[in-house]
């Protein structure tokens, strides 16, 4: 599930060379984004999360398009109440890289998880109850998910938007922490 034009190259490399079967999310909404893509071969490991950006007072895990989202709340979050959000792309969800989560969980206490999936079922779900599993005694807050809402996503522009989480969201989700 890439969240950058350099992963999808990368992730797609990495899903045609390996010799079990694999699902390629990719998000309509990243065609539009531009990024440095290498010209030179490379590919994205499966279960390699990346560290978009450091920080040590909430992990945030985003996954596809909410990756960018979260990197816009941790602008707004460290402007208006000076956190610092660390955020997580998983980048592959099976296999899942649970211990840069829990790694960052340890040091800031607190996790957010984002997806647009519906939030009964979601990843979030999956994600929570591993970090749980490994750092409980790490975390000082409850996990807060932020996940879409548990209706068909609708065709009207605005009533998507209303089911599909938002930078608001996950900033109010970040704040609910403390």
């Amino acid at each position: 599930m890439p969240s950058t034009p350099a992963d999808a190259k990368g992730l797609l490399k990495a899903a045609i060379r390996d010799d079990n079967p694999t699902i390629f999310l990719e998000h309509k909404v990243l065609y539009a984004s531009k990024g440095d893509v290498p010209e030179d071969e490379y590919v994205v490991p499966f279960g390699q999360a990346a560290v978009r950006r450091a920080g040590d007072d909430v992990t945030f895990v985003g996954i596809h398009t909410m990756v960018q989202r979260g990197l816009e709340a941790a602008e707004i979050l460290a402007r208006e109440d000076e956190l610092a959000l660390e955020v997580i792309d998983p980048r592959t969800l099976v296999p899942l890289d649970v211990d840069t989560i829990v790694e960052s969980v340890k040091r800031t206490g607190r996790l957010v998880i984002a997806h647009e999936a519906y939030e009964r079922g979601g990843i979030a779900g999956e994600i929570s109850m591993q970090v749980s599993e490994r750092a409980f005694d790490y975390l000082d807050a409850p996990v807060a998910r932020v996940a879409g809402a548990n209706v068909p996503i609708p065709y009207n522009l605005a009533l998507e938007r209303a089911a599909i989480p938002q930078t608001e969201q996950i900033v109010a989700a970040v704040r609910g922490l403390y």
